[in-house]
């Protein structure tokens, strides 16, 4: 697949058509000299267990992955923290309210949204939040589901990162790293 750049003509600084290929992750302008470097966004995901050894899990229901299974989480805003970030995107999806965000892991990704493929960095919370019995399915979520840690099956999940963490959080879970 191409590299996003490539749908990027025209500087953004002072918009001149001289806006060429500097390198693998830039572009620079020929006339004003700015260079654009294409860094991944940030992303954030959650991962929600109750007492009974259970994880929130989504059903997505828009595309990409519409219908399968996901985990509670979005892109950062602007001047977010990763921690305020996740905590939005769960009230949002869930209506539940985090009490605590502790980082897990990160996971490059790619996302592809309205037919461009955008590079992210996802990152991972283990998220304890108010009230586990008060979920809404809401935004982009179809509904919410209580899952046992040992049935979660990665091949249910849609979208690459979100698969490969479940694995990963399964491991930290028998491994009593959590």
């Amino acid at each position: 697949m191409r590299h996003p750049l490539h749908l990027f003509c025209f500087c953004p600084k002072c918009g001149s058509n001289a806006f060429v290929e500097n390198d693998f992750k830039s572009k620079r302008c020929n006339d004003c000299g700015f260079t654009y470097y294409f860094n991944p966004l940030a992303a954030t995901v959650a991962i929600i267990t109750n007492n009974k050894g259970e994880v929130l899990v989504a059903t997505r229901s828009k595309e990409p992955a519409k219908g399968t299974y996901d985990l509670p989480g979005g892109f950062c805003d602007s001047y977010e923290t990763a921690e305020e970030g996740v905590a939005r995107e769960v009230l949002e999806e869930t209506g539940l309210k985090v009490t605590s965000a502790r980082y897990l892991f990160t996971i490059p990704n790619t996302y592809n949204y309205s037919g461009m493929e955008l590079h992210t960095m996802d990152l991972f919370f283990k998220c304890e939040v108010e009230n586990c019995d008060a979920t809404t399915a809401d935004d982009d979520v179809a509904a919410l589901q209580w899952i046992g840690i040992e049935e979660l099956d990665s091949k249910n999940f849609g979208l690459k990162s979100i698969s490969k963490s479940i694995e990963m959080f399964k491991d930290l879970y028998k491994n009593n790293m959590l």
